[in-house]
């Protein structure tokens, strides 16, 4: 304990005197014994903490338990430690690296000649709940560097020894222990191995970069997760297996929607059934974009790079683009266009929003023009990593529902607020009721100075507080040129998907010299506000796809219905029905086939057509058809024309 007393400011607001020194678990201690034995960590200003760790000044402090949201983290860090320390003891010799915990679990990364395998997995687990009940506490040191560098090394631990070296000669060299297992963290741990629980499961192993750098050695790397209790976990496990089965690349495959190849790295080869729901989706769009004031556009896919340089873009994100000479290269000399033999360079777009600036400026626009929201299903592409590509999911060329507002800073909140309304009214016409707003905000490396992003922060913060929307403040995570609005919805079985964007931006403008003439005849900046609600029609189909397990509405379906026979009698009587329902505008095929009745209903049960029409001779003869519905083992039978207008009825689109 120190001299002097701090004041600690506890999550119910009261204040606490204390000597300085004073440690969480000291804390816990005065409010209750109950807390201090349920503790397992602590906030300071914020930020988690070991409850050992001495506070020394005024702060606001908040007890961790174990059943908090807030100990996940720390559960999942500490199971990395005693997975890495169950590694070395039952294959001696193997070298630990990188072990963080992420998203619903965790993972280390370790050297070793021969490569772990999932056969591996019940021997670790076993070990690791010997190190758990044994109940080893964690206890942090801080060493000497040169000595920590030398302990490492003398233990064969090269690539510990390594991430020393490379730290800032400020940070401290913080080791913890767990028993006589050693390892360099920053921490922080729970009280002791015990507080993990046997909550963990090991799921899958893959090979990883020392460092994530193809040049350096190739390590194994064991994925886990870890929950707070066994309720917890095994619905984890039971999300993972519906996701298994919805997985989009399988289902895409099933229902013959798309594919992607090597060729083509990151880009959709689109099937006709696959292209029906694309034009749907976009169709979809564009109707809820005319009826809310928005004028579409088109930009060309091909730019000068003294655009992109200009709007700032080339030097943010010149890494993510594909870039191209104006010229063929005649010489060989020419041929490295990255080394300065072309003075003139292109680049694909890989967003569309200096495009639309360039229309904004197209002839004078008055404070009476404005807003002016220009749309665009615009085609990007993004040199992403190949490693990062997954399905629809993570593409290279994109078609994106973009838009930008341009409007006058008195018309940021009615923007904003409009816009909200308009999300969530397509969110809840797709089937996504249950969303979540963050507002990022200003990161690091941000252009224009911090009054302007003041004004940008507050214009979007009121807007949410305007309409009485809940959201979260995330710091640093806002575009470069202006904080954004992030949407995240929550699918069928809980996962969450960021997809709709607001970003309010002031610099684009003033670097692209936009203006419109004010009421008092001078010139004005133009604010200009980017938009998408579905983010990307190549990912948000994947997600829909993946939501509805491929059961799509039936507005969305690529096939609304199958005509199936069920003798060669009836052939005649389905092309009838088919061309009935045609005729309404529903999107139908016939099956024919010599097969039985129940093996066409199993095909195209698979391919997930959401209605059958089955017909036979009796249903010739009495103008009906027998109705089958996807997922459903009842028949119902029905006079044709009310059956095919009821249908036509039900495949209306949302909007």
């Amino acid at each position: 304990m120190g001299d002097k007393n701090i004041n600690i400011t506890l999550p119910d607001g009261s204040v606490r005197s204390y000597e300085a020194g004073v440690t969480g678990l000291e804390v816990a201690d005065s409010i209750a014994k109950s807390l201090a034995k349920a503790a397992v960590g602590v906030k300071i200003n914020g930020v988690l903490s070991d409850l050992s760790l001495p506070i020394q000044a005024d702060a606001k402090v908040e007890i961790v338990r174990r059943q908090d949201d807030a100990a996940l983290e720390m559960i999942r860090h500490d199971a990395a430690h005693v997975m890495a320390e169950a590694v070395q003891k039952l294959y001696p010799g193997t070298q630990v690296t990188i072990g963080p915990s992420i998203e619903n679990g965790f993972y280390y990364d370790f050297a070793r000649n021969e490569p772990f395998s999932t056969e591996d997995f019940p021997a670790i687990e076993k070990e690791m709940r010997k190190i758990i009940e044994r109940g080893a506490p964690f206890t942090r040191e801080v060493w000497d560097r040169d000595e920590a560098i030398k302990y490492f090394k003398n233990k064969g631990e090269n690539y510990k020894a390594e991430l020393i070296q490379d730290l800032p000669e400020t940070e401290e060299i913080k080791i913890y222990k767990q028993g006589e297992w050693t390892d360099l963290c920053r921490g922080p741990h729970m009280p002791t191995t015990k507080h993990v629980g046997n909550a963990f499961k090991l799921l899958k192993v893959a090979g990883a970069y020392w460092r994530g750098d193809s040049n350096k050695a190739m390590l194994t790397r064991i994925y886990a997760t870890a929950w707070r209790d066994e309720k917890e976990m095994n619905d984890y496990l039971h999300m993972l297996e519906e996701a298994e089965k919805r997985d989009h690349r399988k289902l895409g495959k099933e229902m013959d929607l798309f594919h992607l190849q090597e060729e083509a790295q990151g880009s959709v080869f689109w099937h006709p059934k696959g292209y029906v729901i694309y034009n749907q989706m976009e169709n979809y769009i564009r109707r809820r974009l005319n009826d809310s004031g928005y004028q579409e556009v088109k930009t060309p896919q091909l730019i000068d790079n003294k655009l992109w340089i200009a709007s700032g873009h080339w030097g943010k994100f010149r890494e993510n683009m594909f870039v191209v000479p104006d010229e063929i290269p005649s010489t060989d000399d020419e041929k490295n266009i990255f080394g300065g033999k072309f003075e003139k360079l292109m680049a694909l777009k890989p967003m569309n929003c200096p495009a639309h600036v360039q229309i904004f400026k197209q002839g004078l626009k008055s404070y009476r023009d404005l807003p002016l929201r220009l749309a665009e299903f615009g085609c990007c592409h993004r040199n992403e990593a190949h490693g990062a590509l997954h399905g629809l999911m993570r593409v290279r060329q994109m078609t994106q529902d973009d838009a930008h507002i341009f409007c006058r800073e008195d018309q940021i909140t009615q923007e904003a607020q409009a816009f909200c309304k308009l999300l969530y009214a397509v969110y809840r016409d797709l089937g996504f009721s249950d969303v979540k707003i963050r507002l990022a905000l200003r990161p690091e490396n941000k252009a224009g100075d911090d009054a302007t992003w003041d004004r940008a922060e507050a214009g979007l913060e009121d807007a949410l507080k305007a309409q009485g929307l809940a959201y979260e403040l995330a710091p640093g995570e806002g575009a470069f040129y202006g904080p954004k609005l992030e949407f995240h919805l929550k699918d069928a079985i809980g996962r969450g998907w960021q997809c709709g964007t607001l970003q309010l931006d002031f610099v684009l403008p003033e670097r692209l010299d936009a203006t419109y003439i004010g009421e008092d005849g001078g010139r004005h900046r133009p604010v200009m506000l980017h938009r998408a609600i579905l983010g990307t029609l190549e990912r948000f189909i994947g997600i829909m796809i993946e939501n509805y397990a491929g059961k799509l509405p039936l507005w969305l379906a690529p096939v609304q219905c199958v005509v199936a026979t069920i003798t060669s009698e009836a052939d005649g009587y389905a092309d009838e029905v088919a061309g009935k329902l045609k005729a309404l505008g529903l999107r139908v095929e016939t099956d024919k086939r010599n097969e039985k009745i129940n093996y066409k209903v199993r095909e195209h049960s698979l391919a997930k057509v959401p209605v059958m029409f089955v017909v036979g001779a009796r249903e010739a003869a009495e103008q009906t058809v027998a109705i089958r519905r996807l997922g459903s083992q009842d028949q119902s039978v029905q006079p044709l024309p009310s059956a095919a207008e009821s249908l036509a009825g039900e495949a209306k689109p949302p909007y």
